[in-house]
């Protein structure tokens, strides 16, 4: 089975977030896919975080060498639709990408960000909760 997974849950995983037992157990034998974009968030969600001195360069590179070795297939998703559901939505153009992957895979979206996933579910696209 197919999973479509955002930056958020990535970045919780590579993180040692507190939710990272649960997002493995979700997507356990699952096979991950996303959007191309979600490569650079995970870029920017650490840039953001040593803004925040959250974490320190070496932390950071750490965790990319965790992402490294996470099974995600990066798909690309047609622009064209996903400005639709941008519009049709009135959300930025990231977070359509992931909605438009899960669409098109016909997959469910696994996300920590509470407004993506309110958004996927306007649009149908069933999605995987974590609490």
């Amino acid at each position: 089975m197919n999973i479509v997974v955002d930056t958020s849950v990535i970045v919780a995983v590579i993180a040692n977030e507190p939710e990272k037992a649960s997002l493995i157990s979700f997507t356990q034998g699952a096979d991950l896919i996303a959007p191309q974009s979600v490569h650079w968030e995970i870029g920017n969600a650490f840039s953001a975080m040593f803004k925040r001195n959250k974490v320190t360069l070496e932390q950071a590179l750490g965790a990319i060498q965790a992402y490294n070795k996470i099974p995600i297939r990066f798909v690309d998703v047609e622009l064209e639709q996903s400005l639709k559901i941008a519009e049709t939505l009135n959300i930025y153009a990231y977070d359509a990408y992931l909605i438009r992957c899960a669409l098109r895979f016909r997959s469910p979206l696994i996300s920590l960000d509470k407004y993506l996933v309110n958004s996927a579910k306007r649009m149908k696209v069933k999605v995987i909760e974590v609490k």
